[in-house]
């Protein structure tokens, strides 16, 4: 299982950014895949998660109305596009599913909302 998250960047605050993870090694269109994020000095912390065909996603509350979570089964690839950025979403990001019992993680991009 390989994930490998792009996209990240620097953003003034009320920008929007699109997150990429692509992803290989396993049936991806049969696994949810989530996104996380991890401050500095924090714990990581889920933000949202798409099942495997896409028809229900979850977000923290924190992001609700302003990330959506989407996936192209075709590409292998899961997204988040997040709009209406905020400096406490200064994180670095990571993709993350759940395969055969063991989590598996992306190396992560950084995002940082500033001006």
């Amino acid at each position: 299982v390989q994930l490998v998250e792009s996209g990240g960047g620097l953003v003034q605050p009320g920008g929007s950014l699109r997150l990429s993870c692509a992803a290989s090694g396993f049936t991806f269109s049969g696994y949810a895949m989530s996104w996380y994020r991890q401050a500095p000095g924090k714990e990581r912390e889920l933000v949202a998660t798409i099942t495997g065909a896409g028809g229900r996603t979850n977000y923290v509350d924190s992001v609700k109305g302003r990330f959506t979570i989407s996936r192209d089964n075709a590409k292998n690839t899961v997204y988040l596009q997040m709009n209406s950025l905020k400096p406490e979403d200064t994180a670095v990001y990571y993709c993350n599913t759940r395969w055969r019992r063991s989590d598996y993680w992306g190396q992560g991009t950084q995002l940082t909302v500033s001006s």
